[in-house]
Formats: C-alpha cells, sequence, structure tokens
C-alpha cells in the first residue's frame, strides 16, 4: 500500500512539473525524488539481490540434485596386450595334491630349457582380440543427489550473514533516502530563496527607479546637481545587475532541483512556497536521549549488523576446523559398461554412500584465519564506538546550529524594521532638504542588505530543522 501510494504521488508531481503554472509541494518533490534517484534505484536493486542470497543460503539446508552428461571419442580401440598370448597349463598330480606345469622333459626325465627358460609342453591360446574393445564412443551420465548432514555451523552462519546482510542494505537504502531527501529540501528552499531575493531585487531596482525619478524633478527645479543623478545612474545599474544574477542563479537552481526529482531540466514548474513573504518552521523535537537516537541513526544499526556479520564470518572460519559429513547417491549410465563382461550398450545402475573430511593439520592457517575474523568483528565494535561519539557531537552541533538559526532569523527581522524605518525617514529628509542623496541610498542599501539577511535567516531555520531531523533520526518522508 505505502508502495503505491508513492508511486500516485510521483505520478501526480510529474505531470505538475509538466504543466506551466502548477505548484509543487515539497512532499512532491521528495516523492519524485525518491522515486527516480539513480542511487536510490541503485540501493533497491542492492536490497533485492540480498534477499536472493538469502534465499540462496537457506537453500544449503536442502539435498542439491544434478546432472551429469559426458560424450568422448576415441581414435584407437582399447587393447589389453600386444599380441596372442600362450599360457602354460598345469596338470593336477595326485601324489602331492597339488597342480604341476605341464612342461617338456628330456631322456632323463628333466624339464627342457631354452634360452634360459624352461618349455611347456601345453599352452592355453589367449587371443589378442579377445582383449579388444571398442571404445571408439564412449557415454557416461549420473544423477546425483547430495545431503549435507553436518558442515560444522558453516550453513547456520551463512544463512545469518545474508540475513543480517539483507537487513544491512535495507538500511543503507533508507540512508540514502535520508540523503536525497536533505538535498532535494535543500534544493527545493534555494529556489525559494532566490525566487524571493528576485522580488526583493525588482523592488530594488523600482525603488531606485523612483528615487531616480525623484532626483531628475529636483535637478529640474535646480535643488539637486548631475553629480546626485550621476550617483543614482551607477546604483541603479548595480541593482539592474544584481536582478540578472539572481534570475541567472534562480534558473540554475530550477534546474538542479527539476535534475534531483528526476525530471527534464526545462520543466517550468511553480514551488508551493516560492510565492510566500515569509515561511513559518516547527521547531524539531528533541527526539530523547542519545540511547534512542543511537537506535533510529542508520550508521549505529548498520555497524552494529556488520559486527554481527564479522562474528558470523569467525565461526565459518572455525567450521573449516570442524569434520564435515554429507550423503551422497547418484543414478548412473555408462556405454559401452563392464557390468556383464565388456558390452557396448547403455548399463545402468545406483550407488550412496557418505563422505567426512576430517581436517588434520593446516600449519596454523585455518586458526589463523579465525582470529583475524574476530580481529574484524573487534574492529567494528571500535568503530561503532567511535561512530556514537560522533554522533553525538552531531547531534549537539546541530541542535546549537539550530537554535542559532532561530535567534539569527529574530535579529534579521528586527534589523528590517530598523532598516525600514530608517529608509523612510532618509526619504522624507531627503524631499524636505535635509537629506543628502547618499543618505537615502545608503538607506536603501542597508534595506536590502537586512531583507536579504531576514531571507536568508528564514531559509536557513528550515534547513536547519531538516538536518537536526537527519541528525536525531526522526526526519519523516
Amino acid at each position: 500500500m505505502r508502495k503505491q501510494t508513492l508511486i500516485i504521488t510521483a505520478a501526480l508531481a510529474a505531470m505538475c512539473f509538466g504543466q506551466t503554472g502548477a505548484q509543487v509541494s515539497l512532499d512532491s518533490c521528495r516523492s519524485m525524488a525518491l522515486r527516480n534517484n539513480k542511487e536510490m534505484r541503485q540501493a533497491r536493486i542492492r536490497v533485492e539481490a540480498a534477499g536472493y542470497q538469502r534465499k540462496e543460503a537457506k537453500a544449503a539446508y536442502l539435498p542439491s540434485f544434478d546432472f551429469e552428461a559426458s560424450y568422448v571419442y576415441n581414435q584407437k580401440q582399447l587393447s589389453l596386450v600386444d599380441e596372442d598370448q600362450l599360457l602354460p597349463t598345469k596338470t593336477f598330480n595326485p601324489q602331492t595334491g597339488t597342480y604341476d606345469f605341464n612342461l617338456l622333459k628330456d631322456a632323463t626325465g628333466q624339464p627342457v630349457v631354452v634360452n634360459g627358460h624352461v618349455v611347456p609342453s601345453t599352452v592355453a591360446l589367449l587371443p589378442k582380440s579377445a582383449l579388444t574393445y571398442n571404445v571408439h564412443n564412449v557415454f557416461a551420465g549420473a544423477i546425483t543427489v547430495t545431503q549435507p548432514i553436518y558442515m560444522g555451523g558453516k550453513i547456520k552462519a551463512m544463512n545469518e550473514i545474508t540475513r543480517y546482510a539483507e537487513e544491512l542494505a535495507r538500511i543503507a537504502c533508507d540512508s540514502k533516502a535520508q540523503d536525497v531527501v536533505l538535498s532535494v529540501d535543500e534544493a527545493y528552499w534555494q529556489v525559494v530563496s532566490l525566487k524571493a531575493k528576485q522580488k526583493l531585487a525588482k523592488s530594488y531596482v523600482e525603488l531606485v527607479e523612483s528615487f531616480d525619478s525623484d532626483v531628475r524633478k529636483l535637478i529640474a527645479e535646480g535643488v539637486a546637481t548631475k553629480a546626485s543623478k550621476l550617483t543614482v545612474d551607477v546604483r541603479l545599474n548595480e541593482a539592474n545587475v544584481a536582478l540578472t544574477k539572481v534570475e541567472n542563479g534562480l534558473a540554475l537552481s530550477r534546474m538542479r532541483l527539476a535534475q534531483l526529482c528526476g525530471q527534464p531540466v526545462t520543466s517550468a514548474f511553480t514551488l508551493a512556497d516560492e510565492d510566500r513573504d515569509t515561511w513559518e518552521c516547527q521547531p524539531t523535537p528533541a527526539g530523547g536521549g542519545m540511547a534512542d537516537v543511537y537506535a533510529r541513526r542508520p550508521e549505529v544499526r548498520s555497524l552494529e549488523l556488520a559486527g554481527k556479520i564479522y562474528d558470523q564470518k569467525a565461526r565459518v572460519a572455525r567450521s573449516q576446523m570442524l569434520p564435515t559429513v554429507a550423503a551422497v547417491g547418484a543414478y548412473h549410465v555408462m556405454n559401452p559398461n563392464s557390468y556383464n563382461g565388456f558390452e557396448n550398450k547403455f548399463g545402468f545402475a545406483f550407488s550412496v554412500g557418505a563422505m567426512v573430511k576430517i581436517p588434520l593439520w593446516h600449519w596454523g592457517g585455518l586458526s589463523s584465519k579465525v582470529k583475524a575474523a574476530e580481529c574484524e568483528a573487534r574492529l567494528k565494535q571500535v568503530e561503532l564506538d567511535d561512530a556514537k561519539e560522533k554522533i553525538e557531537l552531531q547531534v549537539q552541533q546541530a541542535t546549537y546550529r539550530s537554535q542559532e538559526a532561530q535567534k539569527t532569523l529574530e535579529m534579521t527581522r528586527s534589523n528590517m524594521k530598523k532598516a525600514e524605518e530608517n529608509l523612510r525617514v532618509a526619504q522624507l529628509a531627503y524631499k524636505e532638504g535635509m537629506g543628502t542623496t547618499d543618505d537615502v541610498l545608503t538607506a536603501q542599501t542597508a534595506w536590502v542588505q537586512a531583507n536579504s539577511e531576514r531571507i536568508d535567516a528564514e531559509i536557513d531555520v528550515q534547513l536547519c530543522n531538516v538536518y537536526l531531523s537527519k541528525v536525531l533520526g526522526t526526519m519523516k518522508y
């Protein structure tokens, strides 16, 4: 349901982007960025991949079935002898109760010896053809099944690792979402700020033009000098240049916001907050103690999971020092086969058994691997402690910065009222002949600066609160 809502919101916001003058809210910009951001897509793909890895590790508990087949062509036949064989024979001797070789004997009854070898009187012929086999085409195939029985705890540890890795990928995705939201908020409020400064710059140009018209009239009456007119002209040119810079900056800022939202940079749109004169911001709640902050921060949870992953990796390394037991079975086929003599036809058979592997001596390599994994786990714990200290400092800095931004806003609002009054007095004094052109121009400059600082302070309050919510882990998006 949450995913469907996000898709619908992004679609509506995209329609708004495509319409000139359409109002786009901050939430719509966030939704589009989360939907279209390339880094967010990468993070979601990593979550999906981690889920498949977890399923892969879970499948290791179950038996695996495999099929293998092979074919080999041999150029020559297989022969166990190089020529026909003549084998000596034996005859049973009743006197000794044993079998004696049938040997050729001379007149004295002694065996005939030729070239140092006795000569048999009878032989058995073993032809070469009987020991020659046709192995030109050899086929083999097997269906095997393997069931792990005891792997030293490796399978369970790998399942824990993949489970933690999937959760780690989800946390990384949430962390990336917060970074995207922060970037969108900065771009959004920059557009709003420049839009307000564009209005201010236009007001300043109109103010200087109005003063220029008054100076012209006073020159015609002989009250003011041409030097005063030149001073006003210079200030008017400066005001127009400042207006041009603001307009160019506003156009570029709109492009950057559109790019972050995954929209064409030429999209024409109007932000919901850019036509306002002031922007109220609700202060970010404290968010509880540091323990609550640690529980919400993705960095802390990521390091905790990383520590658990390395603990499980140490178990995987330790499992290599333990015996492993697996049951195996196979149903295989061969052609030619030797199940009933040597036959050039398919023969089928099955076999079952068990495999046991017991590590004996590896010169300390396996134990060193376990200790290395344990060191990695301790390292993650140290990194976690360091991260908590930095997060506590980060929270304090963000809190002070938010408080400072609020005080700055109050002072800039007060300064703006004083600048408005100062400008009113300077203009009145100039009309009454009690002030100079420089006095009015100085008051106008102070008025513009006070308004610009007030705009910056209001935008800074918005950004400080967004950043504080991210630091506290309470950012909602």
